[in-house]
């Protein structure tokens, strides 16, 4: 393989990823990527990803490079918040409604699609274990989308408000104001009547 070509392809690699459109982009062929598979070089993570062979999987990243619209959201963003101890089994993106990609379907992740006025509130952005940055929504964006979903864990649920309601960060003016965006004031105002 041509040196100046291997640079060029490993220089495209963001934390140790590899995204194969980025290759195409470039204007290098695909199939140097499968040469650099071959040559143990690069592992292939999932449909157009790749991993440099020295790299650890931040399973948080490779989602967020792959659905770059994704948002962690609900108990995934809890526990990137470090509002939860409890690492999600499935992670759980958000998208904006009428986004769709092919691979979503045999993606390992819980989908939830929401308006395009309230896909935006909230997003911010944390660092990954392995030092890499995610999109999450802030937490009292998580915690009113909690309250929304079915089939969250009320253990998490309740953990997670006990942390709030003693935390120096807390803002309860923003908590109130999203609490009353996503139509949960009821709900917030009782978890938070019981904790304050």
């Amino acid at each position: 393989m041509n040196m100046v070509i291997r640079q060029e392809i490993l220089s495209l690699a963001s934390n140790g990823v590899l995204l194969a459109s980025d290759v195409t982009n470039a204007g290098i062929h695909r199939g140097y990527i499968s040469e650099m598979v071959s040559n143990g070089e690069l592992v292939k993570a999932s449909k157009g990803v790749y991993l440099l062979s020295d790299e650890i999987e931040d399973e948080y990243y490779l989602l967020q490079k792959r659905y770059s619209r994704g948002v962690f959201s609900h108990t995934t963003a809890l526990y990137l918040l470090g509002y939860s101890d409890r690492v999600p089994l499935t992670p759980h993106l958000t998208f904006p409604a009428g986004y769709n990609s092919p691979s979503l379907q045999s993606a390992n992740v819980l989908i939830t699609r929401v308006s395009k006025e309230n896909y935006g509130t909230g997003i911010t952005t944390v660092t990954t274990s392995f030092g890499n940055a995610v999109q999450v929504y802030d937490l009292e964006r998580s915690l009113c989308d909690v309250l929304r979903g079915q089939g969250d864990d009320i253990q998490t649920i309740q953990s997670a408000f006990k942390k709030y309601a003693l935390s120096n960060i807390k803002d309860i003016n923003k908590l109130t104001s999203y609490a009353k965006q996503f139509r949960v004031g009821p709900k917030v105002r009782r978890y938070m009547e019981v904790l304050l």
